[in-house]
């Protein structure tokens, strides 16, 4: 069973672990050693946070920027991939945020892209940068 709640104080460091070892192993392009554990606090400042537990443990996470209804952040420890916490997630999304739902996702990064057409998001531009990403919407 997973439950959706709001983040408290105390899941901090938890979801500061998750959202390392999240992004060494799905960016495995980029340079682990310029990832940090003190990112977490940095890129979801200012953003509402929702965590996904399953007997009592952190299995992941959405971090959104309500003022854009923009989804910022959804990790999901690998070992409980396929399991419902992502549509989840993205579901206390919906109740929160207004439509259209706007978020970006990694070019290269082809199984968050697969998730998101699944749950019925859209590509809408894809920004060709070095780091080239989608934008995508959900209406």
């Amino acid at each position: 069973m997973i439950q959706i709640r709001e983040m408290t104080t105390q899941d901090k460091p938890s979801l500061r672990q998750l959202y390392l070892e999240s992004r060494r192993e799905t960016f495995y392009w980029d340079d682990p050693e310029l990832m940090h554990i003190e990112d977490f606090d940095r890129d979801t400042e200012d953003e509402l946070i929702f965590v996904a537990e399953s007997q009592q443990t952190i299995i992941g996470f959405i971090s959104l920027y309500v003022p854009d209804n923009f989804i910022h952040c959804l990790f999901v420890d690998s070992s409980f991939k396929g399991q419902g916490a992502g549509h989840q997630l993205l579901e206390k999304a919906k109740q929160q945020l207004q439509r259209p739902l706007k978020l970006k996702c990694l070019s290269r990064n082809a199984p968050a892209l697969a998730f998101y057409e699944k749950e019925g998001w859209k590509k809408v531009h894809e920004v060709k940068i070095r780091d080239a990403y989608w934008n995508m919407i959900y209406r």
